[in-house]
């Protein structure tokens, strides 16, 4: 599972003056704040993975009393790193909305990378330089390798696009996205076609820079739709302001790679390949060796 530890940091509750120490072989005193730092994280990061959830849903899922929950959860809104979403309860009429809690804007940025800020001067500079097609090809290139690394991962799951879809969610959490796929099943007398999958990443390690270079979510989309096999749709993405990013996956029609009409995403050694193999083919066909 990602890791937050080292990326996050929430400011630690200050020591009172009656707390207690453990002591640990060595002489070494670790306090309760130290303790308390630790179960945070252990909330901050369900509430990165699963949210938006509710405090009595983090309960169950980390074995803590609503008490406690509620207690790190305030803690966390007041540091600013998560915030709370109104859902509208299935059926409630006219109740009051239900309290979900997400990652908050600053907490995504707390979770960036430190050099994000040097990667978009640069690019900025590479757009300035040889305009918005050289930023697209830096983008083609990023996804090319992770396309590379995925597919054979997603081809085990055979042909069935649902169980594409879980795999490259798995795929995802594993380079530290936070990723899960969930099936909307259609009910009569809605037709069987419709069903779906809704893929989620509740965390994008490049956030600040799609945010200003959308190519980067644009590109990713069209990835996807080659690893799964069918056309996917963009719902929301952190960059343009979503609590997660979520890309709609058709499941009630087969799998047809060949009619979506992207080209498999090539690196630029590739492409030079590619033009080399057109050379040599225009030249048979010149001299008669090729029919």
């Amino acid at each position: 599972m990602y890791s937050m530890r080292s990326s996050v940091s929430v400011p630690a509750r200050p020591l009172a003056r009656h707390s207690a120490v453990m002591p640990v072989p060595g002489g070494t005193a670790v306090g309760v704040a130290d303790a308390e730092d630790r179960t945070r994280d252990r909330v901050l990061n369900a509430v990165l993975e699963h949210g938006p959830v509710s405090a009595a849903e983090l309960g169950d899922m980390l074995g803590f009393t609503p008490a406690a929950v509620r207690r790190h959860l305030d803690h966390l809104q007041r540091a600013g790193v998560i915030e709370v979403k109104r859902v509208a309860k299935a059926g409630a009429g006219a109740g009051r909305p239900a309290r979900r809690y997400v990652l908050s804007s600053q907490g995504q940025s707390k979770l960036g990378d430190d050099y994000l800020n040097i990667a978009s001067s640069a690019l900025r500079r590479l757009r300035d330089l040889a305009g918005e097609e050289a930023v697209r090809d830096y983008a083609v290139e990023r996804f090319a390798e992770m396309e590379q690394r995925y597919a054979p991962e997603v081809d085990l799951a055979g042909s069935d696009i649902a169980a594409r879809a879980v795999a490259l969610s798995k795929a995802l959490s594993r380079d530290g996205y936070v990723a899960s796929a969930a099936s909307i099943e259609t009910k009569a007398p809605l037709p069987a076609s419709l069903s779906s999958v809704q893929l989620c990443q509740g965390h994008c390690p490049i956030q600040q820079l799609a945010a200003e270079f959308p190519v980067f979510c644009d590109t990713e989309t069209e990835l996807f739709s080659r690893l799964v096999g069918v056309d996917v749709r963009r719902l929301s993405t952190l960059a343009q302001g979503g609590h997660v990013c979520t890309t709609h996956i058709p499941t009630g029609r087969p799998a047809a790679k060949e009619a979506l009409g992207f080209p498999k995403l090539q690196a630029a050694p590739h492409v030079e390949s590619n033009k080399s193999n057109q050379t040599i083919s225009k030249k048979g066909r010149d001299d008669g060796s090729i029919s």
